[in-house]
């Protein structure tokens, strides 16, 4: 039942972007394009940093590894085929959205709705901005299952209390802990600011990306005979340039939002080395 609304709720996104595409293209001025780009590659590089967030959701896939038919063949396509055609869509929106109004404009809470109301197209204005607010619910239901997985694995593992790993008795989910992170979240979306929430994200889960990449080249040297469904390409260069690349955009970051980053991992530290350390089953069985 959760798959299939949220795949409606997909195909309502989809449409209200063709929407969107349709009633702005005609309108795109290519004056608006000069410069192309104002700040140079340092804007550039100071604004994916920013941005990063819209692109974390295609790592959510690996979540649901378990509950696939075929992990082997699904998970490579689903991540890579959503971060492609995710890259795609939000190139084709960017570059109709800065065509229709000046970048300048656009520093608003709903900038495809103000381009449109700019261009004179109010009616496919308002049905952008109510199907941006249905969009957010798929956002919410992926994310929500990612790391409600997330929490239950490591329970599993020991790193949490067995608590977050218990499951449903009918429909064996882990539905307590999915309760407790809607909670948790609900409240950090309701008492924090949106902007210092989305660096704090950032920051995270470009370390996250930096420590995989690290594992991976550990692991290809550390066992080598390990059985590898898939196996990364044009290594050790793959996981390099990925480490490089996220250490730049973390350094592109103001140091207040790196600041926040340590406290948290120092948190965390803690949680391990005086808890999860000693519960760990892989780390036993690694021991």
């Amino acid at each position: 039942q959760t798959s299939v609304v949220n795949m409606l709720i997909v195909i309502l996104k989809l449409a209200v972007i063709g929407i969107f595409l349709y009633a702005a293209i005609p309108h795109v001025q290519p004056a608006n394009w000069h410069p192309f780009m104002p700040f140079g590659w340092p804007g550039v590089m100071a604004g994916a940093g920013l941005i990063f967030f819209a692109y974390i959701g295609f790592d959510a896939v690996s979540t649901a590894a378990e509950e696939a038919i075929n992990p082997q063949r699904d998970m490579p396509m689903g991540i890579i085929g959503s971060l492609a055609i995710c890259t795609l869509i939000y190139i084709a929106v960017t570059v109709v959205l800065t065509g229709v109004a000046p970048y300048a404009s656009l520093n608003v809470s709903d900038p495809i709705a103000f381009a449109l109301v700019h261009a004179g197209e109010r009616f496919a204005a308002a049905v952008i901005a109510v199907g941006a607010v249905a969009g957010l619910t798929s956002v919410l239901l992926v994310m929500l299952y990612g790391q409600t997985r997330l929490f239950y694995a490591m329970s599993r593992d020991g790193l949490l209390p067995p608590v977050f790993s218990a499951l449903h008795p009918r429909f064996r989910t882990p539905a307590r802990t999915t309760m407790a992170t809607g909670v948790v979240i609900a409240f950090a979306a309701g008492l924090l600011p949106i902007g210092q929430v989305a660096e704090l994200v950032n920051v995270g889960t470009l370390a996250a990306f930096m420590v995989v990449s690290a594992a991976v080249i550990y692991l290809r040297r550390a066992q080598p005979d390990l059985h590898r469904p898939f196996r990364t390409p044009f290594m050790p260069w793959t996981p390099i340039l990925a480490i490089l690349t996220c250490g730049y955009l973390i350094a592109s970051l103001d140091w207040v939002t790196l600041a926040r980053f340590v406290i948290w991992m120092l948190v965390g530290m803690v949680v391990y080395f005086f808890y999860a350390r000693r519960h760990s089953v892989l780390g036993g069985s690694a021991t």
